[in-house]
């Protein structure tokens, strides 16, 4: 059918891969840094731009018929009237609106009514949230701002010329706190409830829609999240759970519905083909293993592992409840980890380290159940991040979770996704694909682990965890 391209602009750098849009092999890579200071929380657009252009030297997209573009989330381009900048952008991981956050919870009736309302109940990061934090900061900007974008959103604008129209995916538009993926709708009074007046939302495009054709005729497609371009990179679907192991941890699904979570544990994501991607954060995961590594005088977490290895399951009593930052599931800000069961027979480094690689898991597989208890099923789980190469992870994780594990190998699951969605509307275009179901691509290269004969020691382990949480903090899960 033709080469696709697929970018990811993530918050430091661009990739960009090469696609056969019929098999998905990868033909060409390019990747550059973002120019200016990484860190950053304001930011111009323009550097999105640079590095997108460095990325694509050396005739890298030639021959490239469709591109698919995929973005950090959360980031807020406000826009004028005439589509200029009001101020730099603000990035997703900007903690500046904390207090605006709860401002918004707050004035629109609770947790429960933001959760009904829009699938997720505001937080720091969110576009909504930026958009209360500009008004009541930033009021002159904030009575400037006409149009409301994201990070992806604004790079399809500017690869089409800056057209009239502008465009976002229903991916990236369920991470912005004022579209509803249930309802597949804005809601135009949380973008006045935020900002103190209307603006400009860009058109909600379907998975296998395209954003428009530049000049050349080159095709750009919709578009979509990191968070959603990954997922279709990866193939997910029904049955497939993600877990990604970072400082602080997350599980998200796909489900065929959108879910609804009065307590606000649930954020409740489109996906780019039409399904839907509930994800529950939290706070602790690696952080608890490099902690532990710190407190054991242990250089490495290949050295942790190594020495959890030489314990039994169930770290011979000992439970290490790792809520060290507070916890978002369940729904505890204010409390501190706990170490539970202390024995002279326990007191051992490889008991410890064993008890946190349990905590970690457990409380991953506690956040899973909230959204098994909803319906979702899971079948596989997908560990993602650089603590899921670790032997203790890998050994430990099928029985914990009580499913087959799969680790993917290292790829830019992002601008994959991206590219597999162009050439979904390529393929739509040409009369060639449906635009129910992106192209057949062949699936990431991966580990896989069964829970197997340990599936039973995987629920006494998970068993031994609950009784310490219900005794430290009872009712902690209850509605």
């Amino acid at each position: 059918m033709g080469i696709v391209a697929g970018l990811d602009s993530s918050s430091g750098f661009t990739r960009i891969v090469v696609c056969d849009a019929d098999t998905g092999a990868v033909l060409r890579q390019g990747y550059a840094q973002h120019p200016g200071d990484p860190k950053a929380t304001d930011v111009d657009p323009q550097v999105w731009l640079l590095s997108l252009g460095e990325a694509a030297t050396g005739g890298l997209l030639e021959g490239v018929q469709a591109i698919g573009v995929s973005a950090q989330q959360h980031g807020l381009v406000p826009l004028d009237q005439q589509g200029g900048l009001v101020r730099p952008a603000m990035i997703g991981n900007d903690k500046r609106a904390q207090v605006a956050a709860a401002d918004l919870v707050e004035g629109f009736g609770g947790r429960q009514a933001w959760a009904e309302a829009v699938g997720s109940v505001p937080q720091a990061g969110q576009p909504v949230a930026k958009l209360r934090w500009l008004a009541r900061t930033e009021p002159e900007n904030a009575q400037r701002v006409a149009m409301v974008l994201q990070p992806h959103d604004w790079l399809v604008w500017q690869l089409l010329g800056r057209p009239l129209r502008r465009t976002t995916d229903r991916g990236a538009a369920s991470a912005t706190g004022y579209w509803s993926a249930g309802a597949g709708t804005y809601r135009p009074d949380l973008v006045e409830l935020a900002l103190g007046h209307m603006a400009m939302l860009p058109e909600v495009l379907g998975p296998a829609e395209a954003a428009g054709t530049t000049p050349e005729g080159l095709l750009i497609s919709a578009g979509t999240g990191e968070t959603m371009a990954a997922a279709l990179g990866l193939g997910l679907g029904p049955g497939d759970a993600v877990v990604s192991l970072g400082a602080s941890g997350s599980v998200m699904a796909v489900h065929h519905e959108a879910l609804t979570d009065p307590q606000g544990m649930i954020t409740s994501f489109a996906d780019a083909t039409g399904m839907h991607l509930p994800v529950v954060h939290t706070s602790n995961a690696v952080r608890t293993l490099r902690g532990t590594a710190e407190m054991l005088g242990v250089d490495n977490l290949e050295e942790l592992s190594a020495l959890a290895l030489k314990s039994t399951p169930g770290a011979s009593g000992l439970v290490l409840l790792p809520y060290l930052e507070g916890e978002r599931t369940p729904q505890l800000p204010h409390t501190a980890g706990t170490l539970s069961g202390l024995r002279r027979e326990s007191m051992k480094p490889e008991h410890l380290a064993r008890a946190a690689f349990e905590g970690m898991l457990c409380a991953l597989a506690d956040a899973m159940d909230v959204l098994r208890g909803r319906g979702v099923e899971v079948r596989r789980v997908f560990l993602l991040g650089a603590a899921a190469e670790l032997p203790a992870v890998q050994a430990l994780s099928p029985a914990v979770f009580g499913a087959q594990v799969v680790v993917p190998q290292p790829a830019d699951y992002a601008a994959l996704g991206a590219a597999r969605q162009a050439a979904w509307a390529l393929g739509v275009s040409h009369g060639r694909l449906s635009p129910g179901a992106p192209p057949a691509w062949q699936g990431a290269a991966a580990q896989v682990f069964e829970p197997g004969e340990e599936l039973a020691v995987g629920q006494a382990v998970r068993q031994q965890y609950r009784a310490t949480r219900e005794q430290i903090h009872p009712g902690a899960f209850d509605a």
